[in-house]
């Protein structure tokens, strides 16, 4: 048998390694076209939809990923296929665009996080924004978007965000900016940090002010923090391993309303199951405790507060947190809303990947300030 690479890393099994398959749609021409790549962006499709921009096309190498984006997003095309082997020849002959006007690429970030113990600088996954360059350089996109995790900056003393910098501006046109925001400034109930790099084509402006993204809460304005009890009280209570698909409480907080937004089927809200055991310790956990002496970064969480930065645990999922007062982990509609995904988008697949999608994804209001923002470019 040959021996693994240290730098190599486990793969999931639902990474598609065939021949590409694709959704084809019409596009409608009437708003600013956008096309995403890698991992996790479809939450951010949606509130770039809702800022008025037309998502065109998402290309993943993960199926599940790609069966949640054409269940929620149906009129745009995809393509599930490995990034790497995708070049704007393809995208051209398959879409018959000529012009994008924003390129997004969501960098998957477990290999810059602390959460993943197996970091290492030489991963060769850290080297796909090559692949995004060769995309700017093909497309010759307006405006472009990357994301990352905060740890990307200290990652190697800074080396991947001057790396990918200098990469991008070696392109004809573009000066980059970033910069680290923090979701609940946004109206997110979360405690995440997400490092954001943006481009602008010059003939648009001279470079993006981060200023222009409008923070919505405090400190910046007379609105508190979203703490958890007003982000997901109103979701009906479960035992261990049961499931509810309607709402049995009134939504309370301007944030649970506009979650629901007048939606009344309840999608992905089943409790996982747990051993006897294991709910016995949770009923004996206070709020804010740890339920394992071992793993302190198991919690219960308590109403009061922001939640802690929800994790995906990729290719084997942990449980994390644990409800405040039921005695069983979040369901993944408890940490959609969490994440700030509204209650009408719903996740494919099973449990294990339910966990791994929600994790890894971008907070949606977070993605829609910066959307907002960048949308005066095309006035």
């Amino acid at each position: 048998m040959t021996k693994k690479s240290e730098n190599e890393v486990e793969e999931s099994a639902y990474y598609h390694k065939e021949e590409p398959i694709i959704k084809k749609w019409k596009i409608s021409w009437k708003k600013p076209i956008v096309f995403e790549a890698f991992c996790w962006c479809w939450w951010t499709s949606l509130w770039f939809e809702m800022a008025w921009y037309e998502i065109w096309l998402w290309i993943d190498i993960l199926k599940p990923a790609i069966d949640t984006f054409k269940k929620n997003h149906p009129n745009s095309y995809s393509i599930l296929w490995d990034i790497r082997k995708v070049n704007s020849l393809d995208i051209k002959k398959i879409t018959w665009v000529k012009n994008i006007d924003v390129l997004i690429w969501w960098v998957p970030c477990q290999w810059f996080s602390l959460n993943n113990k197996k970091r290492n600088e030489l991963d060769k996954r850290n080297f796909l924004y090559l692949e995004f360059v060769k995309l700017i350089k093909q497309l010759s996109p307006k405006i472009v978007v990357l994301e990352n995790v905060s740890w990307m900056k200290s990652t190697a003393n800074w080396k991947f965000v001057d790396d990918i910098s200098k990469s991008i501006e070696s392109i004809w046109n573009y000066k980059v900016v970033h910069k680290m925001l923090y979701a609940p400034d946004y109206w997110v109930p979360q405690k995440r940090n997400r490092l954001i790099f943006i481009w602008v084509d010059k003939e648009l402006w001279e470079e993006f002010n981060f200023d222009d993204i409008i923070k919505t809460h405090w400190p910046w304005t007379d609105k508190e923090y979203v703490n958890i009890k007003n982000a997901i009280w109103d979701l009906p209570e479960l035992e261990p391993g049961t499931e509810k698909m309607k709402y049995n409480k009134e939504a309370f907080s301007d944030y649970q309303k506009t979650m629901r937004n007048n939606w009344n089927i309840l999608l992905n809200h089943k409790a996982p199951n747990h051993p006897q055991d294991t709910i016995d310790k949770i009923k004996n956990t206070i709020p804010w405790e740890p339920i394992y002496e071992k793993y302190k970064q198991r919690i219960r969480l308590s109403w009061d507060i922001l939640s802690p930065t929800q994790v995906s645990w990729w290719i084997r999922p942990q449980f994390q947190f644990w409800h405040p007062s039921d005695n069983r982990w979040l369901t993944i509609r408890e940490r959609c809303r969490l994440q700030s995904f509204p209650d009408n988008f719903e996740v494919m697949w099973w449990i294990v990947q339910w966990r791994v999608q929600t994790g890894n994804a971008v907070p949606p209001l977070l993605a829609k300030a910066v959307a907002k923002a960048l949308f005066k470019y095309f006035k």
